[in-house]
Order: structure tokens, then C-alpha cells, then sequence
């Protein structure tokens, strides 16, 4: 885990943001930082409440849901309440929770999971088949944030202690998308398995330690977490700002300087937050894939994540972030910056344009230096800054070279919107008969041949170069000084590793 203790502006527009959806396009803002400290040392917790209560923020007006909500604040409590099947780490991988075992069918189409015993809702009713099933329909919901996930399920039913899900076509990485949070009802404050209940005394809000929780409630850093009511967007900036809020969780990929100073201390945490150079494969001079090859590695990725994203990114060569196990170094070595690379295929001078959504500081600001970097190698960049609604309509049109995308990835880095024939990003109109077989193989593939199914995939992407991986944002989730330690945060659940917490 990595820790940074600084001095920092908070912007209004990255605390403010709604949570990101995957498969979703995002925008931000930059801020910049020293290098993290890292620390892996672990604490005996107190054993009983700490003089300093461990404050949280939360919208009352706002919908608690997990799967149904779109309150930022409130969605970020949410694992504290609410468990899914599976929790996804810090390396992208699936960790079973309420799921005690599973098996695959000989297809591979019907997947059986069994539910841990003895797990219970917070109003004691039991968590059945059924109930699960239940849940995990309401993630079909458009709505959801969960949607994009689910969309190779064909049916979910519910059996005596199990939940059975039927696919369309097989996928080795299901238990990974599986992080859903099971929750009993559609309302506001629906009921959840997880190790805290949500109470309200009076108007106060409050989480308190579940006697009927199914894990080790002993473990847990403290009993009794408050709950600061917000009820204006802005506030939460101030809350945290004077103390009254213990942690938040924000993007710090920004510029502005919005918002107060103060010393706090900084986790970060990888996520599937892709920034990416897209390519018009369809015509021009990028159609051919020795063009975008040479342009992808005349790109110096270690500089745009350590100045433009303040050192919140991490570089990726290949479109898998570096934590995951399946990630090819020696592949990303050999894909590394060298801009003399264009110098053999005679394109000085030559014109290329290159789009950006204006409605994003810290992408703009990237595509600038991106069209530096490219304009040293002795090609002639123009930048369109672009509001969104013209972005995604030239995008559309296919009037560009050249355009900056972001897109937030599902746990298993399913590229299939981006880069399969008729992909609902695949914005450049890339075509490939071997592509849909490769993906096909790695969805499929499990053990050791999904390494080498993984290594076919990404040898052969940068071979063709569809698009060019720039990095993956970061998150970061903000405490005050002192305050908390010991924290390992993921993507999916900011309060991972609870019991390890150390509350002084």
C-alpha cells in the first residue's frame, strides 16, 4: 500500500463527480504530489472505541442503494453494509465472500454458486437462493451501475442455498464481475448481509457493529461509525476540509485549485480507469497499422502520469493494468518510448488531428503534451478541443486521426467495446477476423492457458495497435492526518481489509 502525506488544494469538481459506471467515459481534473512512502506494516487494533469517533459522509435525501444509487458518498459506504458473492482486491482478482463454492458447467455456460451458511440480512431474514437471485436481477436494471457487467447472463434463479446464473457464451473471469452487493429490497435503505447496520436516531445517522454478522465482528476497528447528514453537494468539500469527516474518496488526477489546503494523508489505489489514444483505423494515414504502431511508441507514458496525472497513474503499454497477474512485462519493455521510430516511415510534416472533450482539464492538458511529444518526433499535430456532445459526435462520424479516450473498464478488462468488429467504443472502426477469436480464447481460458491466452491477445493488439494504452488513473481516498492507518483500499470497496485498520 502506498502513503502520502502532503500538503494539497481540493477541487469542488473531483469530490463532487457521480461515481463512475464500467464502461463509462469520466472526466477530471489535475493536483500534483510527492512520491508515496510505502508501508506494509501491520497494527494491533484497540480494543475498545477511540477517543477520536471515526466520521463518515453521507446524503439522507439521497438513496443508500448499492446497486441503484447514484450519490457518490453514500455508494462509498456501501461495503460496509452490503457483500457481493465475490470482493475483487487490489490486484483485480476475485476473493469468494458469500460465495463458498462454485461449479462450472461441462459448456461452461451455467455456473452453480453456494451460498455461505448462516448468513443473514440485518433483520435476521436468512440469505437464500432466492434472495440472491433477487438481488442480483435488480443489477440488470439500466439503471444499475452494474448493467454493462451482466450483459452475457441470460437468466439468474435462485435454488436451495444456491444461486445459478446461465450465460450466453462462456467467461472464465464471471466470479470477478460478481462483486455485486446483494441487497434485500429496491428502496432507499435496503437491507444488507454486511458487517454494519445503517441507524437513524433522531435524524442521526450512524453505522453500528452487526451482533448477527456471519464474519468476526470482533475484528472490526471500531463498533459505532457517525455519520456527518450532508445535504448540499459543496459540503462535503467543507466537512472534510474542518475535520468533521474522517476520509473521502476522490480523483487527484486534476489541476484545479478549488478548495482549501490542509495536511492529510493520501491512499491510493489502482482501478480500471483507462486514458487511451484512439486511432482512425478506417482511413487516413492511420490506417495503417505501422503508423499507429510508431505513434503508440513515440508516446512517453512514465512523463504524462508523473506531470499530468501527478504521479495517479500508472503507465501501461498493454491495455491491462500493471497489478494484475496476467500483466507481460517483457512485452511492455519492448513497446517502450522511442519517438525514433517514426523517423523510417517518412511521416515528418505530415497532418494529424487530434480530439479532446474540453470538459476535462487533465485530458486536455494530456493531449497537449501527447501532441508535443508527437510533434517532436517530426509529426504535425493539431488538437480540437471539443465540448462533449461535438466530441462523441465527430467520434461518431469518424472525423479525426487521432482522439483522447477514457473509459472505465470492467474488473476483467473486457476490451470487446473498444476493439471488437461493431463495439459500441470502437470509434475507429477497426476490423480484424482474428481479433474476435483471440477474445474469445481468453474469456474462455483458465489456469496457467489463460496466461498464454492473455500473452496470443496483447502480442497481437500491439502488433495492430487498434489503440494505444496511455495509463490507468488512480484513485485516492483522503483521511486526516492521523486519523486512521493501515488502510488497502481497492477499487470496489475503500474499507477492504477492515479489520487490519488501526482507528488511534
Amino acid at each position: 500500500m502506498r502513503r502520502q502525506i502532503f500538503i494539497l488544494f481540493l477541487a469542488l469538481s473531483l469530490l463532487l463527480s457521480a461515481c463512475g459506471s464500467d464502461g463509462g467515459a469520466s472526466s477530471s481534473s489535475s493536483a500534483s504530489s510527492p512520491p508515496a512512502e510505502d508501508h506494509s506494516d501491520s497494527v494491533s487494533l484497540p480494543p475498545e472505541e477511540p477517543a477520536a469517533p471515526l466520521t463518515l459522509a453521507a446524503y439522507p435525501s439521497a438513496s443508500f442503494h448499492p446497486v441503484l444509487s447514484g450519490n457518490k458518498a453514500n455508494l462509498t459506504l456501501a461495503p460496509l453494509m452490503y457483500e457481493g458473492l465475490f470482493a475483487v482486491d487490489s490486484q483485480f482478482q476475485a476473493v469468494p465472500l458469500l460465495c463458498e463454492s462454485y461449479t462450472v458447467s461441462e459448456d461452461r455456460l451455467t455456473w452453480t454458486f453456494t451460498l455461505r451458511s448462516g448468513v443473514t440480512f440485518s433483520d435476521g431474514t436468512p440469505l437464500t437462493g432466492e434472495a440472491a437471485a433477487q438481488a442480483l436481477q435488480t443489477a440488470l436494471d439500466p439503471a444499475s451501475r452494474y448493467a454493462g457487467r451482466l450483459s452475457g447472463v441470460q437468466s439468474i434463479r435462485g435454488a436451495e442455498g444456491q444461486v445459478i446464473l446461465t450465460l450466453s457464451q462462456p467467461n472464465s473471469s464471471l466470479p470477478l464481475l460478481l462483486d455485486i452487493p446483494l441487497a434485500l429490497g429496491t428502496g432507499a435503505r435496503p437491507l444488507g448481509t454486511g458487517p454494519y447496520l445503517l441507524t437513524d436516531s433522531g435524524g442521526s445517522l450512524s453505522l453500528t457493529a452487526r451482533p448477527g454478522w456471519w464474519g468476526d465482528s470482533g475484528s472490526l476497528p471500531v463498533r459505532e461509525i457517525r455519520l456527518a447528514s450532508l445535504t448540499k453537494p459543496d459540503e462535503l468539500v467543507s466537512a472534510f476540509n474542518s475535520g468533521e469527516v474522517s476520509l473521502i474518496d476522490v480523483d487527484l488526477t486534476g489541476t484545479s485549485e478549488l478548495g482549501s489546503s490542509g495536511s492529510y494523508q493520501v491512499w491510493d489505489y489502482p482501478s480500471t480507469d483507462l486514458l487511451y489514444l484512439g486511432f482512425n483505423a478506417s482511413q487516413g494515414l492511420c490506417r495503417d497499422p505501422a503508423v499507429r504502431r510508431s505513434i503508440a511508441r513515440a508516446i512517453d507514458r512514465d512523463a504524462l502520469a508523473e506531470t499530468i496525472f501527478a504521479r495517479h497513474a500508472a503507465a501501461a503499454a498493454i491495455p491491462l493494468h500493471p497489478v494484475s497477474p496476467l500483466y507481460n512485462e517483457e512485452l511492455a519493455k519492448r513497446l517502450s518510448y522511442d519517438p525514433s521510430i517514426l523517423t523510417g516511415l517518412e511521416l515528418k510534416g505530415r497532418p494529424l488531428t487530434l480530439l479532446v472533450n474540453i470538459e476535462s482539464t487533465a485530458k486536455s492538458a494530456a493531449a497537449n503534451e501527447i501532441a508535443r511529444q508527437l510533434q517532436e518526433a517530426g509529426l504535425r499535430v493539431t488538437v480540437e478541443r471539443l465540448p462533449w456532445e461535438e466530441y462523441t459526435a465527430a467520434l461518431t462520424a469518424r472525423d479525426f486521426d487521432l482522439y483522447l479516450g477514457e473509459v472505465y473498464l470492467t474488473p476483467d478488462f473486457d476490451l470487446s467495446a473498444l476493439i471488437a468488429p461493431g463495439g459500441a467504443l470502437n470509434y475507429g472502426g477497426w476490423e480484424d477476423g482474428v481479433i474476435s477469436g483471440l477474445l474469445s480464447a481468453f474469456r474462455t481460458a483458465e489456469g496457467e492457458p489463460r496466461q498464454s491466452a492473455a500473452s496470443s491477445l496483447y502480442r497481437y493488439l500491439c502488433q495492430q495497435a487498434p489503440i494505444a494504452p496511455i495509463c490507468f488513473k488512480n484513485g485516492s481516498v483522503l483521511t486526516q492526518y492521523g486519523r486512521l492507518d493501515q488502510l488497502n483500499p481497492t477499487q470496489y470497496n475503500v474499507f477492504y481489509d477492515l479489520s487490519q485498520w488501526a482507528v488511534p
